[in-house]
């Protein structure tokens, strides 16, 4: 019984190893053929990475090195050639820089309005409508508009191109009139009284103007006749710093007697010209008015014939308020020339037609810009030039 159970167990046992032989040459069958694979999938991939990296990296150092360089080199070359301009031709340019936005807007409507367009009534409608929304006022529009319409007839002009020619050669007639640079006739010292509303610039026009007065070998005094704005003398101050010149204020005090102070000032020591200050007024306010004429009779008693110049400082941004404001302060003090103010902030320069038209007075300066080198004498032909 025993040995046949034996046997049994031998035969087993042989049939078993087997088995197990045959699945380890099975196993072992299979892992050859992964290695080459895993080898091969490599290989290629490695070497892909690499060729496209070497292949890359001349693609992007080459454009690097070529386009950083000369746009570098271009930057720190054009700059200075452009600060070298504006302090080159100063003058014109700063004008045509300054009424950038009045001449945008006048050119983009009037390229529009000319540009194959026949002449008839349809577009002295239009044009009517240009200058008036720029600023130009109803009289000064209306005597453009007659002058053109007439000249056209004379000459049989039929291209509307042409227009634009004439508009600027009688815009040119209409303000060359009111053109007046300041002369200082020989009183000494000369006394400007500067005078307008608050916030129009007067206090910044007189630091500018004092900056042109000593350009010209002029000496110069300030009298801080703004008495009642806290502000104003501090800020005339820093003006009379800027140009080192010397600035006559008080505490507190009346206004008139600020000025008299400081024209005997001048007197004493030779000075060659006094700018006084007022107090920034309202033209519908009759007793600040009344009361500044006071001050015009003070000066006048402190020194003969002074003031020499009552100048009205205007706002551009006001519009047609200014020619209101002209009015009323004419009445008052008689004004003898005019500052325009912010041309460089407005796209309503041409008020400076309506002025010419309606209450014509001399255009001594105009403001195009904030620096201390922006107020530029007024000259009807540069500034039409810078309008169109």
């Amino acid at each position: 019984m025993f040995e046949f159970l034996k046997k049994i167990i031998k035969k087993d046992s042989p049939e078993k190893k087997p088995v197990a032989k045959k699945e380890v040459a099975k196993k072992a069958q299979k892992k050859p053929p992964l290695a080459p694979k895993q080898k091969v999938a490599k290989a290629p991939k490695i070497s892909d990475k690499k060729k496209t990296a070497a292949s890359a990296k001349p693609i992007k150092n080459t454009p690097k090195v070529t386009e950083k360089k000369p746009v570098v080199i271009l930057e720190k070359e054009v700059a200075p050639k452009e600060e070298k301009k504006s302090g080159f031709f100063g003058f014109a340019d700063k004008i045509k820089k300054g009424l950038t936005k009045t001449r945008e807007k006048l050119t983009s409507e009037l390229t529009s309005l000319f540009t194959g367009k026949k002449i008839d009534e349809a577009l002295f409608e239009e044009l009517e409508t240009i200058l008036l929304t720029s600023d130009v006022g109803i009289s000064a529009t209306t005597y453009l508009l007659d002058s053109i319409r007439a000249s056209v007839k004379k000459n049989n002009i039929e291209n509307a191109d042409e227009i634009k020619g004439l508009l600027k050669e009688k815009l040119i007639e209409l303000l060359t009139p009111i053109e007046s640079p300041l002369v200082l006739k020989g009183a000494n010292p000369y006394v400007i009284m500067v005078v307008g509303v608050n916030g129009a610039g007067k206090t910044t026009t007189i630091g500018k103007l004092t900056k042109i007065f000593l350009d010209e070998n002029k000496s110069v005094l300030i009298a801080a006749g703004d008495t009642f704005r806290a502000a104003a003398t501090e800020q005339l101050q820093v003006w009379g710093e800027r140009n080192n010149v010397h600035v006559v204020s008080q505490a507190s005090g009346d206004p008139s007697a600020v000025i008299f102070d400081a024209i005997n000032s001048a007197k004493a020591k030779n000075i060659d010209i006094v700018i006084a200050d007022t107090a920034g007024r309202l033209p519908t306010q009759k007793h600040l008015i009344d009361e500044i004429t006071k001050v015009k009779r003070v000066i006048n008693k402190c020194h003969e014939e002074a003031p020499h110049e009552i100048l009205l400082v205007l706002d551009a941004n006001t519009g047609q308020n200014a020619i209101s404001q002209l009015k009323i302060f004419n009445e008052a003090l008689g004004i003898t020339g005019l500052a325009l103010t912010k041309l460089d902030g407005t796209a309503k320069g041409g008020v400076i037609a309506a002025i010419a038209k309606e209450q014509p007075t001399p255009l001594r300066y105009i403001g195009v810009g904030e620096s201390i080198d922006d107020l530029k004498v007024f000259n009807a032909q540069e500034y039409v030039d810078a309008l169109f």
